[in-house]
């Protein structure tokens, strides 16, 4: 009995085999070749479409994702936690490192700049790239006392996979500025509010 099941499923395999081998026998004799040329003439369009929606998709996930994480270390020093706490530049940067994604080098890549000023008014924003399109490494770090004006800009260049085929390259090497920047008026951390 259990011999003649074995018999009964190797029949259908061969069945199986059999049926599949005149299909591939009718593909391969076939002369006509418009599948091919078809083929040949969408391929190359197709691939390169969806390339550069992966591509575009994957800078607007990095971009999305270093605006939250500014906005979460502003408020490091909005609150005065940064102030209070002496935190460094470098441990500023670690803690955004921290929570950036899709960055394979965050210390060597990323800059961050902390500016403070007196009223909105003054505030300026230093340009990120020079004429030759050259990312500006030389940063600041001034979180600012209570109640001033401080801006927090954190940027790196984004190496894109195929620079000229989607067109987004800004930056020299065919790189892709990501940027993020938040203004904000620094809370009155460290005053005493007087009792009632």
């Amino acid at each position: 009995m259990a011999f003649r099941g074995a018999r009964m499923i190797m029949g259908r395999a061969g069945k199986t085999q059999a049926a599949t081998r005149r299909g591939l026998g009718g593909f391969r004799n076939a002369r006509g070749g418009s599948v091919a040329v078809e083929f040949g003439l969408l391929a190359l369009p197709f691939f390169a479409l969806l390339f550069a929606m992966l591509e575009t998709c994957t800078v607007y996930f990095a971009t999305s994702n270093l605006d939250s994480v500014v906005a979460t270390a502003g408020r490091l020093i909005r609150t005065g936690q940064v102030q209070s706490g002496s935190m460094s530049a470098a441990q500023f940067k670690d803690f955004i490192c921290g929570r950036v994604t899709l960055i394979s080098d965050c210390n060597g890549t990323l800059h961050v700049d902390v500016r403070n000023f007196s009223n909105f008014n003054s505030v300026n924003f230093p340009p990120l790239v020079d004429e030759d399109g050259k990312v500006i490494e030389t940063t600041v770090f001034q979180p600012g006392n209570a109640g001033e004006i401080v801006l927090v800009r954190v940027y790196y260049s984004w190496g894109l996979a195929a620079p000229s085929l989607i067109g987004l390259s800004n930056v020299e090497g065919g790189g892709y500025l990501i940027a993020s920047s938040v203004a904000f008026r620094n809370e009155p951390f460290g005053s005493t509010v007087p009792s009632s």
